[in-house]
């Protein structure tokens, strides 16, 4: 029979009447991998009693957009750098170029620095699209992460050859192989790690997939009870591509062929109808809600380039199922909550909007809805273990009046001092107990240095590293 463990709080963020709720000087008790019990106090036996007086206790964050074996050698190189050409966006230009840059050690490096790093700032359950998915299992299961992970595929993909216009090079076979091999691969490490492994599906991006492949992919999610995700309405060039295919809004034309459903994990969905950057009318918002479509927004990822969602707030206002990922780097929910709450507020021009409640639910229950896992991202009797223990004495959380808002906008990596995922501690007093932060750190550099000096290969123009991406600062002479 499992240990019974009962955490005294302290301040706890728990589930009750379909909501959050804060209960102060309470207990959660837990059996196995399971809460069987929340409230004010608890008189049955116990095996073990964990201390949290002086800390805030919530359910883990579900980030429910990573590409976790190659993220993390975005830093450095892609900061400051867009071009006007393709409005800013560096998925043409960028982004090829770097990938074809990374060599394999340097991914499975990236994919070890991200177990780190995500366990360090709060995700506890991570949905994964890239192509070496069987390695990401293994260093998930090793980790101690809940992941759900696709190995992604496509019809064709983006290119430019010159700098000035973007092409699409078709390979529809390649995508119907891929779409198998993305099945089989569910099917074979789906529920391992007592149930912490999942597949999912992802075809990769709305304007590099035919009609075909994204209905036999809606036919398999639904089939095979996973989600399904898609990078939509992400870029002003797939924007404008889809419409002149199509005459119609990324988001119209998904619905017209089918594809949405209540499963669908759609990726940014930044730039819809009536957007600011496209000057398309419609009602796209309408759309994702009817169908009960959820968004993964991905906040970073386009506010660095001067992007901003118009806005977090609307979504919600229309009933659209909002949930937060990461995406790039950072890989950090902290800074994903914040970020999301500012912008939304700046976009808004409303201080009252876009609240520490709103990104705090759609990192917990919103993304559990998506997930249909009523087990997680809540402190509940039935569901999993999966906590976050904050300190609320440190030097950027104190004073503390209201828990969440001081998280939000105030919390740090550091304040983050204990991780339990399904009822095992895989961060202690700051420390990750599961992998070798030191070790996962120098893999990394090493493998950023091999790719900046591969840059030129993969680049229409053959440029370096340092000219695709100059260094802020000249170099000291003499």
């Amino acid at each position: 029979m499992a240990d019974r463990i009962r955490i005294d709080g302290g301040i706890i963020v728990a589930y009750q009447d379909g909501e959050h709720r804060i209960l102060r000087d309470g207990c959660i008790v837990i059996e196995g991998n399971e809460i069987v019990h929340v409230g004010r106090r608890f008189d049955g036996t116990v095996d073990q009693v964990v201390d949290a007086r002086g800390q805030l206790v919530t359910p883990g964050f579900i980030n429910t957009h990573t590409h976790l074996s190659e993220s993390p050698l975005d830093k450095s190189f892609i900061e400051d750098r867009g071009r006007r050409q393709f409005a800013m966006s560096g998925l043409v230009e960028m982004l090829p170029v770097r990938g074809a840059a990374i060599d394999p050690e340097g991914r499975e490096a990236s994919v070890d620095y991200s177990m780190v790093e995500l366990i360090r700032t709060g995700t506890t359950t991570v949905m994964e699209i890239g192509g070496i998915g069987d390695y990401v299992a293994d260093a998930a299961e090793r980790a101690g992460l809940r992941a759900y992970i696709a190995n992604a595929y496509r019809s064709g993909r983006w290119l430019t050859r010159d700098g000035k216009r973007v092409e699409y090079e078709w390979n529809e076979e390649a995508g119907l192989e891929g779409f198998r091999r993305a099945v089989d691969f569910i099917e074979r490490i789906d529920g391992r790690a007592n149930g912490r492994i999942k597949g999912f599906l992802s075809p990769a991006q709305v304007d590099t997939c035919t009609e075909e492949l994204l209905r036999l992919s809606r036919e398999a999610s639904d089939r095979m009870g996973v989600p399904l995700a898609l990078h939509v309405s992400q870029s002003v060039f797939e924007f404008d591509e889809m419409v002149q295919r199509h005459g119609l809004t990324p988001v119209e034309w998904l619905e017209q062929i089918g594809f949405l459903s209540e499963r669908c994990i759609l990726g940014h969905v930044i730039l819809i109808a009536g957007n600011s950057w496209v000057q398309f009318a419609g009602d796209d918002l309408s759309i994702l809600a009817r169908h009960g479509a959820s968004v993964a927004h991905c906040v970073w990822v386009f506010a660095r380039r001067g992007i901003a969602m118009e806005s977090f707030p609307r979504y919600l206002e229309a009933g659209v199922n909002m949930c937060l990922g990461t995406d790039t780097a950072p890989q950090s929910m902290i800074e994903a909550l914040r970020w999301t709450a500012v912008i939304g507020k700046i976009m808004a021009r409303d201080t009252q909007k876009a609240t520490a409640a709103d990104v705090f639910n759609a990192a917990t229950l919103n993304a559990a809805k998506m997930l249909q896992r009523d087990d997680l991202g809540r402190i509940a009797p039935g569901a999993k273990a999966d906590l976050l223990f904050w300190s609320l004495d440190t030097l950027f959380m104190v004073p503390v009046r209201d828990p969440i808002k001081n998280l939000v906008y105030s919390a740090t990596p550091e304040d983050l001092r204990h991780v339990m995922i399904d009822g095992q501690w895989v961060q202690r007093d700051g420390k990750v107990l599961t992998c070798d932060e030191r070790k996962a750190c120098q893999a990394l550099q090493f493998a950023g240095e091999r790719m900046w000096a591969e840059m030129g290969p993969g680049d229409w123009a053959g440029r370096s590293a340092d000219e695709l991406s100059p260094q802020t600062f000249r170099p000291f002479e003499g």
